[in-house]
C-alpha cells in the first residue's frame, strides 16, 4: 500500500479518453485507499456553441463533444492547461493521436515528480523516425525518465463507456505497476489481464489498424464473410510476423490475448477504420477527405500507421514479405485496385517460422 494516496492525470479526451476517465474515476471512488478520489483530465480547449468545452465537461460532467450522453462522474476535472492537469500526479494516462507525443512529452519534461510516478500508453500506433518504428511507451520514457507501461485491447470506447462487458490487456516490465494498473482499470465490465510482453501488446494495437482497413475494403466492395475472414486471419499471420521479424522478444502468446486477436476481429468488425475505408471505397474522394467528414475533427489511425508500415518496409525491400499490408497501402494512397487485396490473398503466401 502506499505511503499516501496516488493521484491520477488523464492525458487526452477524446471519445476513449473520456471512456477511460470514466473507469479510472470509478475505479479511485471504489479503491480510495490507494487514489485520490479526483481524476484530473487534460483537455485540449475548443468552443461549443460558444462556451468552452472543459466549463461544459466540469458543470455536466459529460464530453459532449467526443462522448455525448455519458456521464463521466462528478471526480472528473477538466484542465485545459497540461502542465497544470499532471502537477503532482503520481500516474500518467496517455491517450492521446500519436503525432502529439513528443511535444506533449518535452512539454511535461520538467514538471513531473521524478520519484513515485508511474505512466501507462492507450496509444495504438508506432512511430516512423529515421527509419526505424519506435514504440510509444518507450519513447515516452525516454522523454520523462519514468517507467511506462501500455495498455490494448478489444475496446470501442462507446461500449466502454456504456459498461457493455469487454476485456482489456495491460502490459509492463514491473509486476508492482502491474497491481496498481489493475486496480486503476479493472471492473466487472472492463475485465483485465496483465501480462509482460509491452511490445508485443503495442505491435498489435499499431498493425491491426491497418487490418481493419482492408476489412473496410472487403466491405466496400460487397465481399462476403468468407472474403473478410480470410483478411483477418492472414492479417494475424503478417502481425505476428511482423513482430517477431523487428521486434524479437515479442511473444506469440500476446497475439492471443485481448490486444492481439480479439483487438482484430472488433476493429475489423465495428472499428471506425473499417467504416471509413468502407466509405472510401464507395466514394470518388480521397482518404483524407473522407476522414474529415466522418470523424468530427479526429483522424483515423490505421492509415497514418499504413504510411509508415510501408515506408518502413520499402526502405528495407521487404514489401513482398508483407503482401496484405502492402495491397492495403497501394489501395489507400496509390489508386491500385481494390480487387486487389483479394488477389494478393491468392497469389501470396506468408510463412512464419
Amino acid at each position: 500500500m502506499p505511503a499516501s494516496k496516488l493521484k491520477v492525470t488523464v492525458i487526452g479526451s477524446g471519445n476513449w479518453g473520456s471512456s477511460i476517465a470514466r473507469v479510472c474515476a470509478q475505479n479511485t471512488i471504489k479503491h480510495s485507499d490507494v487514489f485520490e478520489r479526483e481524476v484530473r483530465m487534460w483537455v485540449f480547449e475548443e468552443e461549443i456553441d460558444g462556451k468552452k468545452l472543459t466549463e461544459i465537461i466540469n458543470e455536466k460532467h459529460e464530453n459532449v463533444k467526443y462522448l455525448p450522453g455519458i456521464n463521466l462522474g462528478d471526480n472528473v476535472v477538466a484542465i485545459p492547461d497540461v502542465r497544470e492537469s499532471v502537477k503532482g500526479a503520481n500516474i500518467l494516462v496517455f491517450v492521446l493521436p500519436h503525432q502529439f507525443v513528443y511535444k506533449v512529452c518535452e512539454s511535461l519534461r520538467d514538471v513531473i515528480p521524478k520519484e513515485n510516478c508511474v505512466a501507462i500508453s492507450l496509444i495504438k500506433g508506432l512511430d516512423y523516425k529515421n527509419n526505424n518504428l519506435l514504440i510509444f511507451s518507450e519513447e515516452i520514457e525516454k522523454i520523462l525518465g519514468i517507467h511506462c507501461a501500455a495498455l490494448s485491447g478489444a475496446n470501442i470506447a462507446s461500449e466502454v463507456a456504456e459498461e457493455q462487458f469487454g476485456e482489456t490487456t495491460i502490459a509492463c516490465r514491473d509486476p508492482k505497476d502491474g497491481e496498481t494498473f489493475f486496480k486503476l482499470f479493472h471492473t466487472d465490465y472492463f475485465d483485465v489481464n496483465v501480462i509482460g510482453d509491452w511490445r508485443g501488446l503495442q505491435v498489435c494495437g499499431a498493425l491491426k489498424n491497418i487490418i481493419a482497413l482492408g476489412a473496410g475494403i472487403c466491405d466496400g466492395l460487397k465481399y462476403g464473410n468468407n472474403t473478410k475472414s480470410a483478411v483477418i486471419r492472414r492479417g494475424l499471420v503478417e502481425m505476428r510476423k511482423f513482430g517477431k521479424t523487428f521486434f524479437g522478444d515479442v511473444h506469440t502468446e500476446t497475439f492471443f490475448e485481448s490486444c492481439g486477436v480479439a483487438d482484430l476481429i472488433t476493429t475489423c468488425a465495428g472499428g471506425r477504420n473499417r467504416k471509413v475505408a468502407a466509405a472510401f471505397i464507395k466514394s470518388d474522394k480521397s482518404i483524407e477527405e473522407i476522414e474529415k467528414e466522418m470523424l468530427n475533427g479526429q483522424k483515423l489511425q490505421g492509415t497514418t500507421t499504413s504510411q509508415e508500415v510501408y515506408h518502413f518496409l520499402s526502405s528495407r525491400n521487404m514489401t513482398q514479405d508483407f503482401p496484405l499490408m502492402t495491397a492495403i497501402y497501394r489501395v489507400m494512397y496509390e489508386n491500385a485496385a481494390p480487387e486487389s487485396i483479394a488477389l494478393d490473398l491468392r497469389t501470396h503466401h506468408v510463412k512464419v517460422e
